[in-house]
């Protein structure tokens, strides 16, 4: 089949479809008719002569042909209007929405304050924040770019390391009062401890002081899936708990946590920016990455 043998006005209409999973909804959001929608759906299944819409009097949804088509041509659209949307422009001259993602103590303490940075220098352009601690996916979501920490368990994603961070073990003052600071590693199975539940191994802690290593199997009667809920509970008195340095030190300083056996380690992890697939990396991207790693080193995080 021919490019010429498809009328490309379709595609656009197929995507919207796909997202809305109704010809009203995707009618109103494309500002045309439901015939019309409807008619340019039909041709195009006509033309593929395969059904890539499965249609009740109540839903619309994906065949397993639409499904795959939709996944290999949003990011290509994506692609499309993006290099049509900085043909308009330079490099000084941002503009549009940049979309990140990135864990909730991460855009907190360090994302926000870059952002902010960069955006006395490229004013025009917008940012959205996904800010979660679940791993998203960055083509469905229409995300540019991923911040993540932690370890990358698939080495073929397309990302550059931003940096390091370390794991502290913290708890309140009105905790450690109440039930005495621990000695050793070998005391924690003794505590309280608040477990995040995304990690792999949420309640085994490897504990580590020079060539001396240890094990330490957690207790936890409380568990939390986001690092704002973990950091909100070790406040609270519930627990001992973990974070990340960047999170913690600030409140140290204020007085609100403690760290806990400090002349012991806890496995170091890796700060990622994290591509979409594809070899096209927009100029907002690009840009804004730079300027990430420049102003984490001259910031010290």
């Amino acid at each position: 089949m021919q490019l010429s043998d498809i009328d490309l006005n379709a595609v656009p209409v197929f995507l919207v479809l796909a997202q809305e999973r109704s010809f009203t909804a995707a009618a109103e959001r494309m500002g045309c008719t439901k015939t019309k929608v409807s008619l340019q759906i039909k041709a195009l299944e006509s033309r593929l002569g395969i059904a890539l819409f499965r249609r009740t009097t109540r839903l619309v949804s994906l065949t397993q042909a639409g499904e795959q088509l939709y996944q290999h041509v949003l990011p290509l659209m994506q692609q499309l209007a993006q290099q049509l949307t900085e043909v308009q422009g330079s490099e000084q001259n941002l503009s549009g929405t940049l979309v990140i993602s990135a864990p909730e103590d991460y855009t907190q303490q360090i994302l926000v304050p870059a952002i902010q940075a960069f955006r006395q220098q490229h004013p025009a352009l917008a940012f959205e924040l996904k800010s979660s601690d679940q791993i998203k996916d960055l083509v469905k979501e229409g995300i540019d770019l991923s911040i993540r920490a932690g370890w990358l368990k698939d080495s073929s994603q397309k990302a550059i390391s931003l940096g390091h961070f370390e794991q502290w073990l913290v708890a309140s003052p009105a905790y450690l009062q109440r039930y005495g600071q621990p000695k050793d590693p070998s005391d924690l199975p003794q505590h309280h401890f608040i477990c995040f539940t995304l990690l792999a191994s949420a309640l085994q802690w490897s504990f580590s002081k020079g060539k001396e290593v240890v094990q330490v199997q957690m207790r936890s009667q409380i568990k939390a899936g986001s690092t704002a809920s973990v950091t909100a509970l070790i406040q609270a008195g519930a627990g001992l708990g973990v974070i990340t340095d960047y999170s913690a030190k600030q409140w140290i300083q204020q007085g609100e946590f403690e760290r806990v056996l400090p002349q012991w380690q806890l496995p170091e992890g890796g700060i990622y920016a994290v591509y979409p697939p594809g070899n096209f990396r927009p100029v907002k991207v690009r840009i804004f990455v730079e300027f990430l790693k420049q102003w984490l080193a001259d910031t010290g995080h």
